[in-house]
């Protein structure tokens, strides 16, 4: 495992996440190509990405606290990059496995002059990660803490154990169904899930359902929840987002920017969520909070470069 700042050890992690490490390789073009196609013209970057990575450092640069963060990077030139830029972040990494003879985890990403994007991921690492890994944290980190926050970068087996190990003590779980995978469903562990947080794609992928406005979002969540999901929040967007629950949904207004980038958006959101549920936020507050933290990430290029701290949250608001 990996050493990490001596002085977060002194503050107990309040939000866990499980997660990815991937290092983004972005072209910036006019449009994304179509299959087949040949765009040129555009521009390069390197950035630190991956939606573990990204979610965790989202949450981080919200809170006083810093954020236990398990994943798993190669021992390779960009594994070693993306932890010396977490150990610079309110992050403990003492739980990052690195993985000999192994390449870390890379996203190949396509971004427009709107902001839409596509990415194609090589996981590497990331697929390492197993239900041991959870094992191996101390459980004094899950008794002290009170989110647990994963997505599906890493294999199943690590995803339910970590949501497992979380309900057994007493944790609220959210996990960010993407990319969307339907054996969610199947295995057992929507008991396990407080809160499901899927974007329009994924609650369509996984109701089954077409979903291109908020009342078909509400039907769709409302088809999850009767097949024992607790809670949904459906990120929708320049939309906003839709809270659905068994009684009902509600709409969280969007907040009005121009996008430049929506690459690490639904992270941006997910990290906020987590945080400020660790911190007691009410439901539907924390929502537009993290509405607001999302709309901030899409004004700025990048993924982890565009994640607001709380004091770039606090003026935002007060602008709106």
């Amino acid at each position: 495992m990996n050493s990490n700042n001596s002085e977060l050890q002194t503050a107990q992690p309040q939000v866990i996440v499980l997660g990815s490490i991937n290092t983004d390789l972005v072209v910036r073009t006019a449009n994304l190509p179509a299959p087949g196609e040949t765009v040129t013209g555009g521009t390069f970057s390197k950035e630190s990405g991956g939606k573990g990575a990204n979610q965790a450092v989202a949450a981080a640069r919200l809170s006083e606290n810093p954020v236990l963060f398990i994943a798993a990077v190669g021992d390779d030139p960009f594994g070693r990059e993306s932890l010396e830029s977490l150990s610079t972040e309110n992050i403990d990494c003492q739980y990052i496995k690195i993985v000999p003879n192994t390449p870390s985890g890379i996203a190949l990403i396509n971004v427009d002059q709107s902001g839409e994007n596509s990415i194609s991921v090589a996981s590497g690492a990331n697929f390492e990660l197993t239900p041991e890994d959870l094992d191996s944290v101390d459980d004094s980190f899950f008794e002290n803490a009170t989110v647990f926050l994963t997505s599906l970068e890493t294999p199943l087996p690590a995803v339910i154990h970590g949501l497992k190990k979380a309900k057994k003590h007493g944790l609220k779980t959210i996990l960010n169904p993407a990319p969307a995978n339907l054996d969610i469903l199947s295995l057992e562990i929507l008991p396990d899930i407080d809160l499901l947080t899927p974007n329009e794609h994924e609650l369509a992928f996984l109701s089954g359902f077409p979903v291109d406005s908020e009342e078909d979002a509400a039907l769709a969540g409302r088809y999850l929840i009767e097949q024992g999901v607790r809670l949904i929040l459906c990120t929708r967007g320049k939309e906003g987002a839709l809270w659905i629950d068994e009684t009902g949904s509600k709409s969280i207004p969007p907040f009005k920017v121009e996008p430049i980038d929506t690459t690490a958006a639904g992270d941006a959101f997910n990290g906020a969520i987590a945080t400020f549920f660790s911190e007691g936020v009410e439901s539907i507050e924390a929502s537009r909070l993290a509405s607001a933290v999302a709309a901030i990430a899409v004004t700025k290029k990048g993924a982890q470069n565009s994640l607001p701290s709380r004091n770039e949250l606090e003026a935002f608001l007060k602008d709106q």
